[in-house]
């Protein structure tokens, strides 16, 4: 038996019911939903909605959420795809009319139907047990009475203050309190989204009858009601974008209208004991299973984690993985996805075969099934910044440093544009979901409700003749990557974590720690980490960085040294900066019950696990 390896914190063990977020006031109330008497369902609709509240600056109630459940009573994993799709009038003719290369990155052109509140809500009407306005009560006593505010959140509404003040008035209202940036780790209350669930919660409560009912109801407020009558007003009107000019909204309230949260039969691959599912190729889950299915032919049995040869090994099967992603996923309804030939194991052993000691300079896509890939035009992004406005920030959420920095901002801290929770309960039920989109700084705050929208439109391409092309009622191809696991066949794990294109390289290497080198879950977490840059990044601008290899400084000064050998373009960052991590897992324990574990993230000092 191996010594025990430090830990940040300990892995919470229990037989009740576990929780791990990325927010620790989300962990706690969707533990208080399990002790008084809700399931993994309700608790997760719970925890979800509170993020939504305290972190606005990676999700909010315009965002969208791809979810991964297990229910006993129904014993499989299924995936809730709450991603919303392009509107109607969102073509790439549209877009070539304006003069634009690409889909932008912030405003409101890059607005798809904003999901998370559809797919949190199928979740609870079909699974869970509590009533819409018990799992709604949290996240508005939080946004009236007020929540602390991390200081990620003031380094957001720092760097667009002056957007805010000259164009975005509605956000200035909402995060400009008497026309202020808010001061970190004091109160911000948000009472025009408490008042718009508060409106959706009673407005439902009058018309339905009954548990579902009212669910439903909700849902076409939502959708058809006074919420898609806002949007819709909004989107009509222009406002400055980083084109640098204004423009009008796309999106409608009849995409609203059409739109529906739907089940599908995740996309899955087999690893030793483990069955490990991901989303389908409208989300970059299946990155994940190529890389596992490369790793079962790399000879990484008895590696340590922190070698060399382990680190290099997993960065160029991501390379290769990666790069399959921009040539192949996209809207398994409009596009012809070789999904099956990607994650056979024939073509991970083709793939796995490229794979020499030195690292890879070349963006390398497959050819699955005998299909030769089609690639986008890569110079876009450099015609698109040329044309740019920049000063208001590019696609993902941006951050400004605070000053006076010793006043301020006194410790390091994490970057991040997404959020993550994982639920089991004591009946064994399990739930992964990856919350994001309709950050405060994405788009401006609706008039009326208090959030913006999504832009989740600028992970399309403009290209003809590409899987991720921009099309009408299509879903993008979204980095939001939740995961959940079978251990022997039996319900094991869910997990997942922010990070962009960074999600599903942090999560391999988090759970090749587990399965391969034995280590429990907080372990496996804290354990040195990397992600590399090898493909054109999802977000607007959409630069494309090759053989870049970013490693936290805690690895063993040899792996940095062999990395830099074999050839990686290394960058060597902060010592606790390479990933944000929530895990839960379930065992059978004997006598009918579980034995439930859960680990999260001490990166950024937020993320916490909860159980008992």
């Amino acid at each position: 038996m191996s010594a025990p390896r430090f830990t940040t914190r300990p892995e919470i063990r229990g037989t009740f019911g576990v929780v791990s977020s990325t927010h620790w006031l989300a962990s706690q109330v969707a533990m208080g939903v399990l002790e008084r008497g809700g399931n993994a369902f309700d608790a997760a609709v719970a925890g979800g909605f509170m993020l939504q509240i305290v972190e606005p600056h990676l999700n909010g109630p315009g965002g969208e959420v791809p979810i991964l459940l297990w229910n006993e009573k129904d014993p499989r994993i299924q995936s809730l795809c709450g991603q919303g799709t392009a509107p109607q009038l969102a073509t790439p003719a549209y877009f070539r009319r304006l003069g634009l290369d690409m889909v932008p990155g912030v405003g409101l052109l890059p607005a798809t139907v904003p999901g998370a509140f559809g797919a949190w809500m199928t979740m609870l009407r079909d699974h869970g047990t509590w009533e819409l306005a018990d799992v709604l009560r949290p996240a508005i006593d939080y946004a009236r009475h007020g929540f602390p505010l991390v200081p990620r959140i003031v380094q957001a509404i720092y760097a667009v203050q002056d957007l805010f003040r000259q164009e975005w008035k509605s956000s200035a209202e909402v995060w400009l309190p008497a026309g202020k940036v808010p001061h970190p780790d004091r109160l911000m209350r948000t009472p025009a989204i408490a008042d718009t669930y508060a409106r959706i919660a009673a407005e439902a409560n009058n018309r339905g009858s009954d548990r579902r009912a009212r669910i439903n109801a909700a849902l076409d407020i939502w959708y058809r009601g006074f919420v898609a009558k806002a949007i819709d007003k909004a989107y009509r009107q222009p406002v400055r974008d980083c084109t640098g000019e204004c423009n009008a909204g796309l999106l409608r309230r009849e995409d609203m209208a059409d739109w529906r949260a739907t089940y599908e039969e995740p996309a899955t691959l087999d690893f030793g004991r483990f069955t490990v599912a991901k989303c389908g190729p409208w989300s970059q889950g299946p990155v994940f299973l190529q890389q596992l299915a490369m790793a079962r032919h790399l000879q990484l049995a008895g590696l340590a984690a922190d070698s060399p040869v382990f680190v290099h090994r997993i960065a160029e099967a991501a390379k290769l993985a990666f790069a399959d992603r921009l040539a192949w996923y996209g809207d398994p309804l409009y596009n012809d996805v070789p999904l099956a030939a990607l994650l056979s194991d024939d073509y991970a052993l083709s793939r796995a075969a490229l794979i020499t000691e030195q690292a890879s300079r070349e963006l390398r896509p497959g050819s699955p099934a005998g299909r030769a890939p089609a690639m986008p035009d890569l110079d876009a992004a450099r015609r698109a910044l040329a044309q740019a406005d920049t000063r208001f920030g590019v696609g993902e959420p941006t951050f400004a440093q605070l000053p006076p920095v010793g006043e301020w901002l006194e410790r390091e801290l994490f970057v991040g544009d997404t959020c993550h929770i994982d639920v089991i309960d004591k009946d064994g039920n399990m739930v992964a979901a990856t919350p994001s989109g309709g950050w405060l700084s994405s788009s401006p705050a609706v008039p009326g409700l208090g959030f913006s929208l999504t832009t989740r439109l600028q992970m399309t391409w403009l290209d003809d003749g590409v899987a991720g092309q921009l099309r009408p009622g299509a879903r993008p191809c979204t980095t939001l990557s939740p995961g959940m696991a079978l251990r022997d066949g039996q319900p094991y794990m869910a997990f997942g974590t922010p990070g962009g294109d960074q999600q599903d390289q942090w999560t391999v290497a988090f759970f090749l720690r587990h399965a391969l080198c034995g280590m429990n879950l907080q372990e496996a977490i804290d354990s040195p980490s990397w992600h590399i840059d090898h493909f054109p990044g999802s977000f607007w601008p959409r630069t494309t960085t090759l053989n870049r290899i970013t490693v936290e400084s805690r690895m063993p000064q040899a792996t940095l040294d062999a990395l830099r050998t074999a050839g990686h373009d290394l960058a060597v960052g902060a010592p606790w900066s390479e990933g944000r991590i929530s895990v839960c897992t379930r065992e059978p324990a004997g006598g009918g019950a579980n034995l439930l574990r859960a680990g999260a993230n001490p990166r950024g000092m937020q993320s916490y696990a909860v159980g008992r």
